[in-house]
């Protein structure tokens, strides 16, 4: 498929009322029918998984979306301009990139205007979502609260992007390597409703259970539907957590990957591995410890929260 031309161009007559945007035809046609859309971040497909799996994971979560009645929008920066839903040719072409940026707030105008290939963080997507009128967006895992955050002060965008941007994130909860109740109590101050579903525990990405209570509990994407719509009455508020269970069969109960986690974060400490690089070195630290069991478990968690962002924003629509 090819991209359809949305705001504006790369050039000296840049408007500064909007970022230069590209549709895919298939989300450019769901957009003027005014069908569900759901955004899918790329962080995923360069920094989170090794070729070829990483593409073939993509198009199974976004075959997943369609297979559930919604459009699936991967969002990524290619030749200076913001993608929203890719071709089979580009995503495949950025999965294959060198030297893509990883794009959070800070980062997005940077790339677009060095004409940067880029992917998005949670961050980033819920940005360049709302800005393409996408409500719901699906993910692996937020970013939080970093263990000893009180020290390095390091805390990811996503949870100031939730703040701010309304956007449903539908997630297994907050990665694990994360400082969790922290992370919790962050959002609640800036005010983010962090919603478990069908479960009265906040789950822990790889694991269902983190031992922390969920603030609250829905048990049909209808009612998260009608939880989006009334927070949407209030304006200037921001987004919403929904917190996914990954599927039982596929779980790494926590007791049984805490030693890999702690492993993982010691090495990156000892390492001097700081600021954006934390998290995709864990991450692979864990794959190479739990020998590639994380890797599955992440797919698996991916698709079931894809296959429900699917049906939240399916049930937004039919309102």
């Amino acid at each position: 498929m090819s991209e359809k031309t949305s705001g504006t161009r790369i050039g000296p007559h840049v408007s500064r009322e909007a970022p230069p945007v590209l549709y895919s035809e298939e989300v450019a046609r769901a957009r003027d029918k005014g069908l569900p859309i759901v955004a899918l971040e790329s962080t995923i497909v360069t920094h989170g998984m090794p070729w070829p799996r990483n593409v073939d994971t993509a198009r199974q979560v976004e075959a997943d979306i369609r297979a559930e009645g919604a459009v699936p929008a991967t969002i990524a920066l290619l030749d200076g301009h913001l993608h929203v839903g890719l071709s089979d040719g580009n995503l495949e072409r950025l999965a294959q990139a060198r030297g893509v940026m990883k794009c959070s707030r800070a980062d997005l105008a940077f790339a677009l205007a060095s004409a940067r290939p880029g992917s998005t963080t949670v961050a980033a997507t819920m940005m360049a979502a709302h800005a393409a009128g996408i409500e719901v967006f699906a993910t692996g895992g937020i970013g939080g609260v970093h263990r000893g955050a009180e020290e390095s002060f390091d805390i990811s965008a996503d949870l100031e992007e939730l703040a701010r941007t309304p956007v449903c994130v539908v997630a297994a909860g907050a990665k694990a390597l994360l400082d969790l109740p922290k992370t919790l109590e962050v959002l609640e101050t800036r005010g983010v409703p962090v919603v478990a579903f069908g479960t009265d525990v906040f789950p822990a990405f790889w694991s269902r259970d983190s031992g922390l209570a969920a603030p609250y509990r829905l048990d049909t994407a209808e009612e998260i539907a009608r939880l989006l719509a009334m927070r949407a009455a209030f304006p200037g508020h921001g987004g919403i957590l929904v917190a996914n269970p990954v599927p039982e069969a596929a779980e790494i109960p926590s007791d049984e990957i805490a030693g890999a986690i702690e492993t993982a974060v010691s090495e990156a400490a000892r390492r001097g591995v700081a600021g954006k690089e934390v998290t995709p070195f864990v991450l692979s630290m864990i794959l190479e410890l739990t020998q590639g069991r994380s890797l599955e478990t992440n797919i698996a968690l991916v698709r079931n929260n894809a296959r429900l962002a699917a049906r939240i924003a399916l049930a937004r629509v039919q309102g």
